[in-house]
């Protein structure tokens, strides 16, 4: 298993209009380069290429999901850092060897399905609370536009 880059950091937002209105002067854009929505993560997301790293912002679609318990208990801010690797599952089970618990999805499995990868999240309190993810998705396809711009 080989960590390639840092992938995306995100960013817990209450409301994802307003945060744009906020982040895109800032990063020097006008629109998002990426828009999706994870039906199963109940989230909703703007992602910005900061050189090779996707700069996300996200939102809860539900009150019960885990932007929305992550804000509630954090506030906004800095939610997730993820990490590049060539292999998911290869990546899970090195990690799982060392030590490092995984956090399970409702079908009881850490490796989930993205685009044309998959990810898989560690406990935070392993990693001084930080939550950590790893991907193989390459994160270089738009998905298109799923939100109004």
């Amino acid at each position: 298993m080989q960590i390639k880059r840092v992938d995306h950091i995100c960013i817990a937002v209450r409301n994802l209009d307003e945060a744009r209105r906020t982040w895109e002067p800032l990063l020097g854009k006008d629109k998002p380069d990426d828009v999706y929505i994870d039906e199963p993560e109940k989230i909703r997301v703007v992602r910005y290429w900061i050189g090779e790293v996707g700069f996300e912002l996200m939102e809860s679609l539900t009150p019960d999901g885990e932007v929305a318990r992550f804000i509630e208990k954090n506030g906004e801010g800095v939610m997730l850092v993820s990490l590049n690797v060539d292999n998911t599952r290869k990546a899970v089970k090195e990690f799982q060897e060392k030590g490092y618990p995984f956090i399970p999805d409702s079908r009881g499995g850490f490796v989930r399905p993205f685009r044309k990868g998959e990810f898989a999240f560690l406990y935070p309190k392993k990693l001084n609370g930080v939550l950590m993810e790893l991907i193989d998705d390459d994160g270089l396809e738009s998905s298109g536009s799923l939100l109004q711009d």
